[in-house]
């Protein structure tokens, strides 16, 4: 083997993370941290308003299996919503996959996060081959007839939003922050900010009043700060009246 001198660092030698990503042909879209780190941040800010959160479920990178008639097939949408259901399975067991005709339920919203070689299915441009699934598409649109479907590309920060109409998908116009999504009194749109340290474009749930909604830590933050700022006013009237008596000749 040739080996030149001096010899190459490993950084400037072998494949970088560009070159070995966790994609693959065979398997497609196999997780990479972003597919992580976003679906939690949906998962933690999806607070619907009317629903408690007992009757809610999310998943994310869960075999959602759609037709009865074919049992083995499934998707797995990168994160995905039911109204309506109970978070865990019969009340009692977290699910290891949602099974449509035993839930009673479909998914109210179904998020793709686009990676290399998915995005043809994401957005319907794959062709069915014989004796296949349909894609993903399809499956969304006119088996489950999810009412909401939202695609996002984090490498273009391309974000393509559709609704059901007439049983067909329809592109939904952002308005403001995103999309209002009136069943859930949610809107979806992309926040720039910080999350786990990240500082990028998130896809992220806001309510009504146009406010993003917040995360448990940065609740718990909140919170904090608003009781600093109230400790500190009542120290700042301590002090007023303690300089007022003070000017009256009163010591406390």
């Amino acid at each position: 083997m040739y080996q030149i001198d001096p010899p190459l660092s490993p950084q400037e030698a072998l494949p970088t993370m560009y070159d070995l990503p966790s994609e693959n042909q065979e398997e497609r879209g196999l997780p990479d941290e972003f597919h992580l780190l976003q679906p939690e941040l949906l998962r933690l800010t999806f607070r619907p308003p009317t629903y408690s959160e007992d009757n809610i479920f999310t998943g994310s990178d869960l075999n959602l299996y759609y037709d009865s008639r074919h049992p083995q097939w499934y998707k797995r949408p990168d994160w995905f919503a039911v109204l309506g259901v109970s978070r865990f399975y019969q009340e009692t067991e977290l699910r290891l996959s949602y099974v449509t005709w035993q839930e009673g339920v479909n998914p109210f919203v179904a998020i793709e996060l686009i990676s290399p070689g998915t995005e043809a299915e994401d957005l319907g441009r794959s062709l069915r081959e014989v004796n296949q699934p349909p894609n993903k598409w399809s499956v969304y649109e006119q088996i489950l007839r999810i009412p909401y479907y939202f695609v996002y590309n984090r490498y273009t920060d391309e974000f393509n939003c559709f609704g059901l109409v007439m049983s067909r998908y329809q592109p939904l116009s952002i308005n403001g922050l995103g999309v209002w999504l009136e069943e859930a009194e949610l809107g979806l749109g992309l926040w720039h900010g910080e999350y786990q340290g990240l500082t990028r474009s998130w896809l992220r749930w806001y309510d009504r009043d146009h406010n993003w909604l917040p995360t448990p830590v940065e609740q718990e933050k909140q919170r904090a700060e608003q009781e600093k700022q109230r400790a500190d006013l009542a120290e700042a009237e301590l002090a007023k009246l303690r300089q007022l008596l003070a000017e009256k000749g009163v010591n406390l």
